[in-house]
């Protein structure tokens, strides 16, 4: 996996409280995006379906500026769930580090293939997705039938993370 000489990112538990306040923060952002906070379809990321959470702190302040997980949908698969950069950080790489350090930890747990969704307000996500080696593929799991989710695929391997990071 890359370094980054600006980052560091650990692995947290669900409940952590740092990883806890991005995720309320995320959720707080995409209240407003959406205008409301019916947005989620299905059941919610949690501590049992959630087999990595990453938190990015920033090495000169030691602030954390981002977050992301992995939850298992079966053997070989996972969704990424809650990533999440903060304003002042995004365009600075630090989602990238983040799914970088996703693919390496799935790739590890014999994960061959990562999903994501993306909502119709989140252009912003559903670029970077496509920027990052993702194809959009139909609509998979709670989000099939609805018109504002884009769900996206990307096959891992040994060289994903590396690719990743250096996008």
């Amino acid at each position: 996996m890359q370094t980054n000489p600006r980052l560091n990112i650990r692995q947290v538990t669900w409940a952590n409280p740092v990883g806890a306040d991005l995720r309320a923060a995320q959720q707080a952002e995409l209240d407003a995006r959406f205008g409301t906070s019916d947005h989620e379809p299905g059941t919610p990321p949690s501590g049992a379906d959630t087999a990595v959470f990453l938190v990015a702190h920033d090495k000169a302040s030691g602030q954390p500026v981002g977050c992301g997980g992995l939850r298992l949908l079966d053997a070989k698969t996972a969704e990424i769930k809650r990533l999440y950069v903060l304003p002042y950080m995004r365009g600075s790489g630090v989602a990238s580090f983040i799914l970088a350090a996703l693919e390496g930890h799935a790739h590890a747990m014999g994960i061959t293939s990562i999903t994501a969704e993306a909502g119709s307000v989140q252009t912003d996500g559903r670029q970077f997705y496509q920027n990052s080696g993702f194809t959009p593929v139909p609509n998979f799991g709670p989000y099939i039938g609805l018109e504002h989710s884009y769900c996206y695929a990307k096959s891992i391997d040994s060289h994903s993370a590396a690719h990743t990071a250096m996008a």
